[in-house]
């Protein structure tokens, strides 16, 4: 792995602190985190169960939004096949809606040709851009065994790149790759994605470094980049001559990039 063998000098970069100034708001952030809310719109509503049709076979009796509906929460609450069928129905029940849900056997059947819908929005105007990632864990046939009949197994992870829009709540573009590319080299793949101009760019202390700057200025030379440096950050050569550049250091980029992502739209 090329973490364990740069471990010699992961010393070059101190991992950064911050210090918590208003433990009251902190902690009411904390509890946000945990909020939910769900919601059905209209058009999800009417198109839950799809028409009948002229074919001789039996039409389906759920459309795919009902499938990638409980394929989501199957997802993000970690739970299976029939825990997410009485998950959704009580949803439904609590929601006041006369939807049903599909049964288990229908989700493991449907979701195997399912094709998702990209939870990416096009941008339209300049937007500001959250740039973070984050590590996702490959589950598969050797956790089973693992936890069966015992023994260490190899863990395989991705990291997925999301550049988020902080207004709107919604992604913009995402990237989806292996533990040995960096968060620095997706910025130009993430940035290629949003065919409108770029107002804004702003990403944590990962970020600093001069091809992420060459890259935004590439592609819009009036974007504003902030991005908080490394502790062993020192001014570059053009300090001298553009102070304004080095000026933008971004206090709240942390909390920016944190906000960003947890208001993300499915």
């Amino acid at each position: 792995m090329p973490y364990k063998i740069n471990q010699d000098r992961h010393h070059k970069f101190p991992k950064a602190r911050y210090r918590l100034k208003n433990w009251r708001d902190y902690d009411a952030a904390l509890c946000r985190w945990g909020d939910l809310t769900v919601w059905v719109t209209p058009a999800a509503m009417a198109a839950w169960t799809p028409p009948g049709n002229d074919r001789r076979r039996r039409p389906q009796k759920y459309s795919e939004i009902a499938v990638e509906t409980g394929l989501m929460l199957r997802l993000a609450f970690g739970r299976a096949w029939r825990q997410t069928e009485g998950m959704l129905a009580s949803i439904m029940r609590l929601l006041g809606l006369d939807l049903p849900a599909p049964d288990h056997t229908t989700f493991a059947r449907r979701s195997a040709d399912l094709t998702v819908a990209r939870a990416v929005s096009v941008a339209r105007g300049p937007v500001n851009v959250v740039i973070d990632s984050t590590g996702l864990k490959v589950f598969g046939a050797g956790d089973w065994q693992r936890e069966k009949h015992g023994g260490k197994g190899r863990r395989t992870w991705r990291k997925l790149h999301l550049a988020v829009d902080p207004d709107a709540g919604e992604i913009v573009a995402s990237e989806l790759t292996s533990t040995e590319d960096g968060d620095a080299s997706q910025v130009g793949p993430l940035l290629d994605q949003i065919s409108g101009p770029i107002a804004s760019a702003t990403a944590d202390g990962a970020y600093d470094g001069a091809p992420v700057y060459r890259t935004i200025a590439e592609r819009d030379p009036a974007a504003e980049v902030i991005i908080s440096p490394r502790s062993t950050a020192v001014p570059s050569d053009t300090a001298a001559v553009h102070p304004e550049a080095e000026s933008r250091i971004g206090e709240p980029v942390q909390s920016r990039c944190r906000k960003g992502i947890a208001k993300l739209k499915f």
